[in-house]
């Protein structure tokens, strides 16, 4: 006896077609041509596991990956070490297999590991709040745009972005809250500086969203950012900051110079390389913007015999609270990512992520100096910065990326003719701990060979 799972039968299918006015399911097909339904396909012949798995590794064995090739990529996704444990504890099945807690409350295990993620993201930003979680640092700024609109007791509908601010979050932020009738500008000037956005910040404005270190690399000093968040305050809105994660683990955290809602890209902490995610988003606030929430907060209590417990505090989905309440659609976010940006922090500790900064900041700065004697190479930093940095470049970045990835197996630079071309040929380099100093030296070796007067003897392909 064969066993279908088909729920319909041949009178609920007959239905179904006699509603849409259709003969048969046939018909629903009519607009492709006939001769095109059922095309005959030449397959070869079916592979045993075996052959199959030798295929596969083959063509995975054409890809160049990350741990044989030095990687001075970073705009927003970043090579970083990845302590083992971090693995061996998100890959318990108890957390792998976690999906979003329904009936929280006996999932003790879950609401502890966020707790404790909540915890230390607002130790490193200063915040008085964190949620657990967003999907990425994309979405966790346009998540802080829809915050700060909600916050308001009056309505303002102007939301100001920094030029810096990464381009992609900015995307992002404009297909998030398309139909919200807001007014969203303040980086139409992309040669502005962040400061230029206070002239336009006024009454009606409900957010003002930077990024520091920004796009481009620059640290923006405490000063800087505190005189920012005054001005901001000063007209009613709110200031939004986007970080490094560990560019904390050397800087002041934005709670200290006035930012009311912070957010990152997790990925940098404990979390692997892989270009498109998962992510994720950190989303951290002051304590009076609490009941404007997305996403799930966690406490910890005791229970009637006084032993330690953990409850989901506050959840704002839909499927907690009446729609019409709801201040997000998160649902099972990225639980696994926070789980292991905890672990990375509790295993790193205070010192370890210091040192893992430090790191960054010397190998960075000493690649910058290496690259910025080489004949038509000009360094475009005109302030500090932590791991990444502008280089101009005597040629199209693009035929330099693929020179350096065909002769010597460097992935390079990220290539900013396209998001800020009025910076001409230039490329954001980043730099970790993770990169040698050889690769450092190999680097600069490679870009001495691309002058102006240099032929690149490889063919460029778009």
């Amino acid at each position: 006896m064969i066993m279908r799972y088909n729920p319909h039968t041949d009178a609920d299918r007959q239905e179904m077609l006699d509603t849409i006015g259709v003969a048969s399911v046939a018909d629903l097909f009519v607009d492709i041509p006939a001769e095109h339904r059922f095309p005959k396909l030449d397959l070869p012949r079916a592979l045993t596991e075996m052959e199959a798995a030798q295929e596969l590794e083959g063509l995975a064995g054409e890809n160049t990956d990350l741990g044989e090739a030095a990687c001075f990529l970073g705009a927003g996704a970043y090579r970083h070490f990845v302590p083992s444990v971090v693995d061996v504890v998100i890959s318990r099945s108890e957390f792998y297999t976690a999906y979003t807690p329904y009936q929280p409350e006996i999932s003790q295990g879950t609401l502890q590991a966020m707790f404790e993620y909540q915890s230390m993201v607002s130790a490193l930003t200063g915040m008085d709040v964190a949620n657990a979680s967003h999907y990425d640092g994309a979405t966790a700024v346009a998540e802080a745009v829809i915050m700060a609109v909600h916050s308001h007791r009056s309505p303002r509908s102007k939301v100001l972005l920094s030029p810096t601010l990464h381009p992609h979050y900015r995307q992002v932020v404009r297909t998030y809250t398309q139909g919200m009738g807001l007014e969203i500008g303040g980086d139409e000037d992309q040669d502005s500086d962040f400061h230029t956005l206070l002239g336009r910040c006024d009454d009606n404005t409900a957010v003002v969203v930077v990024q520091n270190p920004d796009f481009l690399g620059q640290l923006h000093s405490q000063a800087e950012m505190a005189d920012l968040a005054a001005a901001v305050h000063a007209h009613g809105a709110l200031l939004a900051v986007s970080v490094d994660p560990m560019a904390l683990g050397l800087f002041t955290p934005p709670g200290e110079y006035g930012a009311d809602i912070v957010t990152c890209e997790g990925q940098s902490l404990g979390n692997s390389l892989s270009f498109g995610g998962p992510y994720l988003g950190i989303f951290a606030f002051k304590q009076d913007l609490v009941r404007r929430s997305s996403g799930r907060l966690v406490g910890e209590t005791v229970d009637a015999n006084g032993a330690c417990g953990y409850v989901l505090t506050l959840s704002t989905r839909e499927q907690h609270i009446r729609r019409g309440k709801a201040t997000s659609n998160i649902c099972t976010n990225q639980g696994l990512n926070a789980l292991a940006a905890a672990v990375y922090l509790a295993a790193m500790g205070k010192q370890g992520l210091r040192r893992a900064a430090e790191l960054c900041w010397h190998k960075a700065h000493y690649a910058a100096a290496r690259i910025a004697q080489l004949p038509g190479y000009e360094l475009m930093e005109e302030k500090p910065f932590f791991k990444e940095f502008v280089v101009r470049c005597p040629r199209p970045v693009s035929e330099i990326n693929l020179y350096l990835l065909e002769e010597y197996g460097i992935v390079g630079g990220f290539d900013l003719s396209q998001d800020y071309p009025h910076l001409g040929h230039a490329m954001l380099l980043c730099v970790t701990e993770m990169n040698t100093l050889d690769e450092i030296d190999d680097l600069a070796a490679a870009l001495a060979e691309l002058t102006e007067d240099e032929v690149i003897p490889l063919e460029v392909v778009f």
